[in-house]
């Protein structure tokens, strides 16, 4: 087995801190978004819009049916089931 250099352990090292900050920044990113609404005195989730956009199809209203890694060859869009094809819902802090 060869020997490990410093630079080796150092680039181990940054990589290993990139890829945890890669990881964390959605989370933290929304820390700070929650933070700074509250501070203005909106609402924590939606940010005083009333809306919250679906988690399935994200705001879009229709998902991909099939596909890449479905067992058909052919993709096509369908409405959504969880939205009801509206894209999004109402707040339920402030709503």
């Amino acid at each position: 087995m060869e020997n490990i250099t410093a630079s080796e352990i150092a680039g181990l090292g940054v990589g290993t801190l990139l890829l945890c900050a890669t990881i964390a920044a959605p989370k933290i990113d929304s820390f700070v978004s929650a933070s700074q609404r509250s501070s203005l005195g909106m609402c924590k989730r939606c940010g005083d819009l009333k809306l919250i956009a679906c988690s399935t199809c994200k705001g879009a209203g229709s998902v991909q049916s099939g596909g890449l890694f479905g067992f058909t060859t052919d993709a096509r869009s369908v409405k959504c089931t969880r939205c009801q094809a509206r894209g999004h819902f109402s707040c339920p802090d402030c709503s």
